[in-house]
């Protein structure tokens, strides 16, 4: 009768899969429907939480988070962290359609925050309930929805993880195709100031701080840094933004000031960015923050591990994310397409979400 336990095993996972699923995009639908730009995400970290009670799981809340243990937690045992965002970006103007009505059409679920991150989200949401009740476990799950993630926001990810348990490692939701993002390039945006000698243009005086700018914006221009990684490439430095003090068109400017966007590999640390840009720039350097570093989990890494054993291939990610903000390891990935990020008439495939509740819980279960 072995067979028929097997049967009936299925059967039961299938049902509970297809009830995870239903669930999944209800609440999708309930946060499109929702604005949720960031930095006013109060409804819809309601909505979420009126939805954990709805499935008998207390929810925690501090500021706009939302986050929840399973059932059976025991703080002696490691746990594993699922976290995705629930703020968005304001609306594109070219959207034809509502950007907050969920619309169905040929199996797209269309609406501000389908796709980033709303999928992953819900997704995530689904694979925690799956192991909510489950004993004996050989970690504890912990779920985090944050706020503030599209604007990098000190009140979201970064202000929740010290009031959660100690966290071993974990996943981050962003649409990924499914594929695991294993690496993220890390950003730091430098402002740069220059200070010269004011003086009459007529009669060559005083020092040109804008010269002196243009020097240092050539060598930025120029410089290559030498560590490549296989998963991000190269480094690099774009200057971005210039001004200066002078109106006037026979005055020599004696303050310049520019702004430096820098993109990262794991390879290097943004104090040693630092560190080469004071060594060989006339500017006086101050960055605006060095928060969102990069960050990378070793490919023999459980998490990856499984990922691998699933089929799913790895790749270093050029954007930036709340796993910037985590000190510990965490695997990127989710339902979606980041190229749909941020796009009018943005949308997720309805069966994307099925994919993905189905990956997360098969990566877990291979760990748990």
């Amino acid at each position: 009768m072995k067979w028929y336990r097997d049967v009936q095993v299925q059967l039961l996972q299938m049902t509970n899969n297809t009830i995870l699923y239903t669930a999944a995009v209800d609440l999708l639908r309930q946060l499109i429907a929702t604005p949720s730009i960031s930095r006013e995400e109060d409804k819809t970290a309601s909505v979420i939480e009126n939805f954990f009670r709805l499935h008998q799981v207390k929810p925690n809340r501090f500021l706009n988070n939302i986050w929840a243990v399973n059932k059976h937690f025991d703080l002696s045992k490691p746990s594993i962290l699922l976290n995705s965002h629930h703020d968005t970006v304001k609306p594109n103007k070219g959207y034809t359609v509502d950007p907050f009505m969920p619309t169905e059409k040929e199996g797209k679920l269309f609406g501000l925050g389908s796709n980033d991150a709303g999928g992953c989200l819900v997704s995530l949401i689904a694979a925690f309930l799956h192991f909510y009740e489950q004993e004996n476990m050989a970690y504890n799950i912990v779920f985090a929805a944050s706020s503030e993630e599209e604007i990098s926001g000190t009140n979201g990810i970064e202000a929740l993880l010290p009031l959660l348990p100690p966290l071993s490692f974990g996943i981050v939701g962003e649409p990924t195709l499914l594929n695991m993002a294993v690496a993220e390039r890390g950003l730091m945006v430098v402002d740069a100031a220059v200070v010269g000698v004011a003086g009459h243009a007529a009669r060559n005086e005083g020092e040109n701080a804008l010269y002196k700018a243009i020097d240092d914006i050539e060598w930025i221009r120029n410089y290559q840094f030498s560590k490549v990684s296989d998963l991000l490439g190269g480094s690099k430095m774009t200057v971005t933004s210039f001004q200066t003090d002078n109106k006037q068109h026979n005055v020599i400017p004696a303050h310049a000031n520019y702004l430096i966007d820098i993109r990262v590999n794991e390879l290097y640390t943004f104090e040693e960015v630092l560190e080469l840009l004071k060594e060989n720039v006339s500017a006086v350097i101050t960055p605006r923050s060095t928060r969102l570093r990069s960050t990378s989990i070793a490919l023999d890494h459980p998490l990856v591990q499984s990922g691998i054993k699933l089929g799913r291939s790895y790749y270093g990610s050029p954007t930036t994310s709340d796993k910037a903000l985590m000190n510990f390891p965490t695997l990127k990935i989710g339902p979606g397409d980041s190229a749909r990020s941020h796009t009018a008439d943005e949308f997720i495939f309805l069966e994307e979400i099925g994919q993905g509740i189905e990956l997360y819980i098969q990566l877990l279960k291979e760990i748990v």
